[in-house]
């Protein structure tokens, strides 16, 4: 068995410091051997640099992935082709920087990221996640069965769509993008772990890690607003999951959530 521990997006510095001076103690608790983390928001809310990528890994992310964010910070696309462990999706046109899939090697054998956006109310038109990610998946399944695939989207039913779409084909799809975890977690017959949403890492006191006030002055008035950053104590949300190293299907998945104290 092979224990993998997926985080949901991070907002801004302080979801990001939170879990780079836990994640030790977070491996040891809960013995987990793989990490991944969602860090789309991670720079100031808006995208991902290079510098806070590179502080994510060297804390212990195995792999970050992203979303429709992900070019928010300029100098990402020019670094993102030089560092594999960080993901764009897999469904961006041909030619795009990056990559949306990898594959890397483990003590208990060779485990698979992959990285799709939906399309759904999203702004970016994209190639059909459905078809790619199946493209994908067939040529990653030649080197591993543990295959995990963040799903960064805006609705319910299109995330579920694909978590039926590839039972059986890989060991879990985790949904991200709202910031809001769901109670859905659950095993599909052939042995997919889903879930919709697995929430935020961010401030605990926030709509969706923004500061409560700006986000209200934004629906009251309708009008163009920074919205800044929360801070104060920060929750964390996961997801964890068992998977059997040598068929890929899942064993269990349980949400994670935490409140951590910031003095």
């Amino acid at each position: 068995m092979i224990r993998l521990m997926f985080f949901g997006d991070i907002v801004g510095e302080p979801g990001r410091s939170t879990i780079i001076e836990n994640l030790a103690s977070i491996k040891e608790e809960f013995k987990i051997d793989f990490f991944v983390a969602n860090g789309e928001n991670a720079a100031g809310g808006k995208g991902i640099t290079p510098k806070i990528a590179i502080d994510l890994l060297r804390c212990g992310i195995a792999v970050i992935t992203t979303g429709d964010h992900v070019w928010d910070q300029k100098d990402l696309a020019q670094w993102i082709s030089t560092e594999p462990r960080v993901l764009r999706p897999i469904n961006y046109p041909a030619g795009t920087p990056g990559a949306g899939s990898i594959v890397l090697e483990t003590a208990k054998g060779k485990v698979g990221v992959l990285n799709a956006q939906c399309r759904t109310f999203m702004k970016q038109l994209l190639e059909n996640p459905f078809d790619r990610l199946r493209q994908e998946i067939e040529i990653l399944r030649t080197e591993t069965n543990v295959l995990l695939v963040d799903v960064h989207g805006e609705t319910t039913s299109e995330k579920a769509a694909l978590a039926w779409h590839l039972d059986g084909k890989v060991s879990a799809v985790i949904g991200t993008h709202t910031h809001v975890q769901t109670a859905d977690e659950r095993i599909l017959p052939n042995g997919t772990a889903f879930l919709t949403d697995v929430g935020m890492c961010g401030a605990d006191i926030s709509i969706l890690g923004r500061e409560p006030a700006v986000v209200l002055q934004k629906f009251l008035t309708s009008m163009p607003t920074q919205l800044h950053i929360a801070r104060g104590d920060v929750r964390i949300c996961a997801a964890i999951l068992d998977i059997d190293e040598l068929t890929g299907r899942a064993l269990s998945i349980q949400r994670f959530q935490r409140l951590y104290k910031v003095s």
